[in-house]
């Protein structure tokens, strides 16, 4: 068993994994260390490619496609190690990235997720959308990094490079105590893909785990590989997962009034993608806010009474109690550290 497990989930992604394998490899010198490849049934190439060219590094063939939640619920289970590594295909470590987080999570039990310095690996002086320097959330749920806010990036002058406490961390590149994934069910399968791993960040923080950010450890990251952020089915799986996350992790005493607002705000969104003719993205928000009411119904209620019953603490100072939408679209923030 190895104390550090790096788990990089693939599906048909040999070129990734080309690219990307040799450099995990060569920056992965932690002394108690294994590198895996958990496949999910990929069609291509993949699995002979790793077998070939790096038999050092562990395979676990899955059987079937089980998306990024099952995928990794299943590998996490299978593979013992103290710590896991949840790491993207596309994402290159920087020298020297395991040390930093372990030492951080071995110094404090309730450290139970830490994430990398995320930054762009075409652009490395800027962060990458995915995770920049760790994730927040505003009041009605919206998700957002310091170093990111929608779509503006901000480059990586230092401002960020405080060990601190965060909401949640990116699944991109994600350490998380084993024994305690484990525990909490790992993410949310019915999530498939997208804002699992914050629904995973905000079920720990109500058990009173922290999440943290240790900028000494650096991720690149090439993000889009699976789905690009302008596809309508990314924008479909964030709208409904967004929602489910709320629905599952909200107080009873927040989740009408939050949601009532979130529906409006969303509707307002779709409004501004179609008169951008984005005819795609316009209709992938209705169809969320459709299969939201449809899965609440059939099994998310069930979870939310499971989550809200192992409640110890609702209130994160790491959720702003402001409505980011407005201040960025109308106040024009661009910067975290306007907020």
């Amino acid at each position: 068993m190895s104390k550090v497990a790096i788990v990089i989930l693939n599906w048909n992604g040999e070129k990734l994994l080309e690219e990307f394998l040799p450099q995990v490899i060569e920056n992965t010198n932690y002394p108690d260390s294994s590198i895996w490849v958990a496949d999910n049934r990929s069609s291509d190439n993949s699995v002979a490619f790793v077998k070939k060219n790096f038999p050092d590094v562990r395979i676990l063939e899955l059987d079937e496609n089980y998306g990024y939640a099952g995928g990794y619920n299943r590998a996490i289970a299978e593979i013992e190690c103290e710590y896991a590594v949840l790491l993207n295909s596309d994402a290159a470590p920087a020298e020297n990235w395991i040390s930093p987080v372990i030492e951080l999570m071995d110094s404090d039990k309730d450290i139970v997720a830490c994430a990398p310095k995320l930054k762009d690996y075409k652009n490395k002086s800027y962060f990458e959308y995915a995770g920049a320097a760790g994730g927040f959330i505003d009041k009605y749920g919206y998700v957002f990094c310091r170093g990111r806010i929608f779509s503006h990036v901000e480059k990586d002058e230092g401002q960020y490079d405080a060990v601190s406490e965060v909401f949640w961390g990116t699944g991109a590149a994600l350490f998380v105590r084993r024994n305690t994934y484990l525990d909490a069910g790992g993410l949310d399968e019915e999530f498939f893909a997208h804002m699992e791993e914050i629904d995973l960040c905000w079920r720990l923080k109500n058990q009173s785990k922290k999440i943290m950010y240790q900028p000494n450890s650096v991720v690149y990251h090439l993000g889009g590989a699976t789905l690009n952020k302008t596809n309508p089915q990314k924008t479909y799986l964030n709208f409904r997962n967004n929602l489910l996350m709320m629905y599952k992790n909200l107080s009873e005493e927040n989740l009408s009034s939050v949601l009532r607002k979130r529906i409006l705000l969303d509707y307002l969104a779709a409004l501004v993608m179609l008169l951008k003719f984005k005819f795609g993205d316009f209709k992938a928000v209705f169809r969320a806010h459709c299969d939201y009411q449809k899965m609440i119904k059939k099994s998310f209620n069930a979870k939310r009474i499971v989550e809200q019953g192992k409640v110890i603490k609702l209130s994160h100072k790491e959720i702003i109690m402001k409505g980011i939408v407005l201040l960025h679209f109308w106040g024009r923030v661009k910067r975290f550290s306007d907020i």
